[in-house]
C-alpha cells in the first residue's frame, strides 16, 4: 500500500534517486538563486539586457537603497503590525475551539467542526468586494485592523482543525483524572492541556506568521497607502510606471523573506516535534 523506503530498493533505483535528487534541489532553489543574483546586480546590468548572466560586479548599494532610501524598514513593521496580532489572535481561538471540539461531545459538534473545514475551502478571491465592503462600514477600511481581523476569521479555520485533532489525539485519562479531583473545566485547560499543546502551538505559530507575512492578495485589497501596507504590498511600489527596477525589488524581496525564514530556524525543533507528534501511536 504504501512505497518502500529508499534503502529496501534495488541499487539501480538508490543510484537513481541519488543522482536525481540534487538536480531536483537545484531547480527547485533555481527561482531564489536567480532573485538573489538579481539583487546583487548593478541596474546597468539590467539595462543591457544581462538578465541571466553574472554581474558585471557586485551592487550591495542595492540593498542599501531599498533598506534606507526606500524605507523598507517602515513595511516591514506595517507586516509586524499585522502578523503578530493576526498569530496571536488564531491561535488562542484555535486552542479554545479546539478544545471544546476535542473534548466535548455535544449535538451538533461534527458539524461546527466541518463549518470551520469547510470555510477553508472557500475561494478568498470571491471574498473581495464583500470584505471590502465590509471594512468600509466599519470604518477600518486602509488601516491595519482590516488586515489583523480578516486574516483571524479566514486563518481560525485552518488552526482549529490543527488543534482539535491535535488534542483529541491527548490522553484522555488525564482530563478524567483531573475531573475526578474537581478541578474546574477551565483549570483543566489552563494546567492539564495546554502545557501539552505547546509543540502544536509552535508548529502552528510558524505556520501562520509565514501565511501572513507572505499574503499579497488582501494587503493590496485592503490597504492603499504606504503607511499601513506591508513589505509584500509596499515591494510592489518600486516599480515605476515605465521602468522596472527589478534589482531593487529583488533585493526588497530577499530582506523581506528573512523574518519568516529566522522564525523557522529559531522554533525548528518545536516545530518539527509540533508536526509529528503521535505520528507513530
Amino acid at each position: 500500500m504504501f512505497p518502500r523506503p529508499i534503502a529496501q530498493r534495488s541499487h539501480t533505483a538508490q543510484w537513481t534517486y541519488q543522482a536525481l535528487l540534487p538536480i531536483a534541489l537545484i531547480l527547485w532553489l533555481l527561482p531564489l538563486l536567480g532573485i538573489a543574483m538579481t539583487s546583487i546586480k548593478p541596474s546597468s546590468d539590467l539595462a543591457a539586457g544581462n538578465y541571466f548572466g553574472l554581474p558585471s560586479y557586485i551592487a550591495w548599494e542595492n540593498y542599501w537603497s531599498v533598506l534606507f532610501d526606500f524605507d523598507l524598514w517602515k513595511y516591514i513593521r506595517n507586516s509586524f503590525y499585522v502578523t503578530i496580532p493576526t498569530v496571536i489572535g488564531a491561535v488562542a481561538l484555535s486552542c479554545l475551539t479546539g478544545f471544546a471540539l476535542g473534548i466535548y461531545k455535544f449535538r451538533g459538534n461534527l458539524l461546527i467542526f466541518f463549518m470551520f473545514v469547510a470555510g477553508n475551502f472557500v475561494p478568498f478571491q470571491i471574498l473581495m468586494v464583500p470584505v471590502r465592503d465590509l471594512t468600509l462600514q466599519l470604518g477600518i477600511y486602509n488601516t491595519p485592523y482590516a488586515l489583523i481581523l480578516f486574516h483571524i476569521a479566514f486563518q481560525t479555520g485552518f488552526c482549529t482543525l490543527f488543534m482539535r485533532n491535535f488534542i483529541s489525539a491527548l490522553p484522555r485519562e488525564l482530563i478524567e483524572a483531573a475531573r475526578v479531583e474537581g478541578v474546574a473545566e477551565w483549570r483543566i485547560f489552563w494546567f492539564v492541556v495546554l502545557p501539552l499543546m505547546k509543540p502544536a502551538i509552535a508548529a502552528l505559530s510558524v505556520l501562520i506568521f509565514t501565511f501572513i507575512w507572505n499574503d499579497f492578495f488582501w494587503a493590496t485589497v485592503l490597504t492603499t497607502s504606504a503607511e499601513t501596507r506591508p513589505v509584500t504590498a509596499g515591494l510592489s511600489s518600486l516599480n515605476g510606471q515605465w521602468v522596472a527596477a527589478w534589482h531593487l525589488v529583488s533585493a526588497g524581496s530577499i530582506v523581506a523573506a528573512l523574518p519568516p525564514v529566522a522564525m523557522f530556524f529559531l522554533m525548528q525543533k518545536h516545530f518539527i516535534a509540533g508536526l509529528t507528534l503521535g505520528a507513530v501511536k
